[in-house]
């Protein structure tokens, strides 16, 4: 938002939300039906097109978020060193709304226009004529709007609004208020309403020129150089005539500079160029690929959890992951995806900072179910253990395991890797101490019982050990679970601590994978259910409270956090995802995986210390 919003900054459709796209419905289905019932002649192939186009202006942009968001994860040829959170994303949510917007106005064009329902694929005449008027008036135009905008009302009630991103995204570069985007279409159109005119416009050069605008306009907010040098080597008058992303950056960040749409040749006439343009590309060129201390090594939970990562959607992103139709409506995009990254390698999803600290999140193109699958055991182990000495390689200090990547039956908790490769320095760490460290303390005071229900793993028998040790009575009413947690607690003072039934009235469950529907059924009103596992529990009751899985929140100092982490709220990060940092920031030279438990009285206090914080619990 502006600093003080001027008359027109919401969109009209702002009260629609998410039914705003119904306002193109009667066209698209009366350009269908048109196209279908009219014979040869009387239908109109531009009419008919429209609504493709829009639907490709979608997929574009969208092409470039991912693409970014790729790319700067993993600093290479980085601008601005700065971090995106989750307010520049939420103010960039409504980026769609100018496509929505450019889909009324060819609607509204068609019906105007006689000469607009016949129009030809192709005609270069008007190309051309399309091409000049762009770098004459459009671009001249645009300049001096471009430098009233930065007038003190007008960037206060308007411009500022864009000018909040500081590090840009593709996206950022139509985030503008309402008022502003007419300025910007009135402009845009100059060039197809006068072909139109003229009778020399056509399909391509229409669609063409659009998807210039969009192209050059996220090209042009990527927070990294991507123009190779040898371009403006070859054609060195290009450089009046075409922007790069380094050139657009520092508008942002010295705001007085810089202020040509795509064609400098307007600031170098005006005298507007700032002077460190040519020194920040060559800067940014140069920035080489950042090297993280710290990597934590997640994977995917299911096909459709591609569309909810960072590089995916972003409203999708930046909220806790749930399975929602539309979501499942995506399986085809999903699966394309999966299958090209079947025989892939882990890549990089995420980058942080902490404490001069550089933190990255690293993906195994892998779901859920495939880690349920014994068979495939092996490839997902090539796949860990690929990253693990990728990691080793580049100096990495520490990696966590997150989610599947640590189990006994694929790798004995990360053990298996250590074994193969004994001369590691890169220290494998499963953040079991922490997980445990967070379910305790999630045991409210007072509570003298506990029923627990679950498979049983690694944190779970080290919870109930440790639950037994404080005197909370620890209940099960499964006997080969009794039976298990009965031998592994055999050498440990518990006294009668660890009992067999099946009255199912106790007000704490600490539960994990397993626990049925039936069995949260039989739970009394009010029951808190605390999970030790990877995965939440699906929650059936809406008069019992929900732990998350076991997680911290991250300091206000913790950099660059602008998606959830699967299922966890803004801002919360999974116990072994913190427990590898914690792991770095402490200079711990030790692994914690295979039956090994680092102390977790001192994980706890350590992790507190450094700023994370425990989460609330879910209602």
């Amino acid at each position: 938002m502006a600093s003080k919003p001027g008359i027109l900054t919401d969109w009209p459709w702002k009260p629609l939300g998410s039914f705003k796209y119904l306002i193109l419905a009667p066209w698209i289905l009366h350009s269908i039906y048109s196209f279908i019932t009219k014979d040869g002649k009387e239908r109109s192939l531009p009419y008919l097109l429209i609504f493709p186009s829009i639907f490709w202006r979608m997929l574009h942009n969208q092409i470039w978020i991912s693409f970014s968001r790729y790319r700067t994860a993993n600093g290479k040829n980085r601008i601005v060193d700065k971090s995106i959170e989750f307010e520049q994303v939420d103010r960039e949510s409504n980026w769609d709304d100018q496509i929505l917007l450019s889909g009324i106005v060819f609607y509204v064009v068609y019906m105007t226009f006689s000469g607009v329902p016949h129009m030809p694929l192709w005609r270069t005449d008007g190309v051309i004529l399309t091409i000049l008027l762009h770098m004459g008036p459009v671009e001249f135009l645009y300049y001096w709007l471009h430098r009233a905008l930065h007038h003190h009302y007008l960037y206060l009630h308007y411009h500022s609004h864009h000018h909040s991103s500081i590090v840009t995204e593709p996206i950022s570069s139509v985030i503008h208020p309402f008022a502003e985007h007419l300025a910007y279409f009135l402009l845009f159109s100059i060039p197809q309403l006068t072909t139109i005119l003229m009778g020399k416009s056509s399909v391509v050069a229409i669609v063409g020129y659009i998807t210039y605008i969009d192209f050059m306009n996220n090209m042009g907010h990527c927070n990294f150089e991507m123009i190779p040098r040898m371009v403006f080597s070859a054609f060195s008058l290009l450089k009046y005539l075409m922007y790069t992303p380094s050139y657009h950056s520092l508008h942002h960040t010295e705001i007085r500079t810089n202020y040509s749409l795509f064609m400098p040749i307007y600031d170098y006439i005006f005298g507007t160029m700032d002077k460190s343009s040519d020194l920040l590309y060559e800067k940014s060129l140069k920035q080489p690929e950042e090297i993280p201390d710290v990597v934590h090594l997640t994977h995917l939970v299911t096909p459709q959890s591609i569309c909810h990562l960072r590089l995916g959607f972003t409203f999708l992103a930046s909220k806790p992951y749930t399975s929602k139709w539309y979501i499942r409506a995506l399986w085809p995009l999903a699966f394309s995806v999966m299958l090209t990254w079947t025989h892939g390698r882990s890549y990089i999803l995420e980058r942080n900072r902490f404490n001069k600290f550089n933190i990255q999140t690293w993906v195994v193109p892998k779901f859920k179910k495939q880690y349920l699958s014994k068979w495939r055991n092996e490839s997902i182990n090539i796949l860990i253990e690929e990253a693990i000495l990728k990691a080793d390689k580049n100096g990495i200090k520490v990696l966590s395991l997150g989610l599947f990547n640590q189990g006994d039956e694929l790798n004995s908790y990360g053990e298996l890797y250590i074994l193969r490769n004994p001369k590691l320095k890169t220290k494998v760490v499963d953040g079991s101490s922490l997980a445990v460290a967070v379910v305790l303390n999630r045991i409210p005071e007072g509570t003298t019982q506990v029923f627990f229900r679950g498979n049983l793993s690694k944190v779970a028998y080290f919870v109930s050990s440790a639950l037994c040790q404080m005197g909370i009575q620890v209940v099960t009413s499964h006997k080969d679970e009794y039976e298990k947690l009965n031998a592994k607690l055999k050498n440990i003072e518990r006294g009668n601590n660890l009992v067999v039934s099946e009255r199912y009235d106790e007000k704490v469950w600490v539960v994990g994978d397993g626990l049925t529907k039936e069995e949260q059924l039989k739970a009394s009103k009010g029951t808190l259910f605390i999970p030790f596992a990877q995965f939440p529990p699906k929650k059936w009751r809406k008069d019992c409270l929900y732990h998350n899985t076991p997680a911290m929140m991250s300091p206000k100092s913790f950099q660059n956090i602008d998606s959830c982490e699967n299922w966890l709220p803004r801002r919360a990060m999974s116990a072994s995802r913190v427990a590898g940092v914690i792991h770095a920031l402490e200079g711990w030279n030790v692994d914690e995986c295979g039956n090994t438990m680092f102390n977790v009285e001192k994980i706890w206090e350590a992790s507190l210390r450094h700023g994370f914080r425990p989460l609330p619990i879910l209602t």
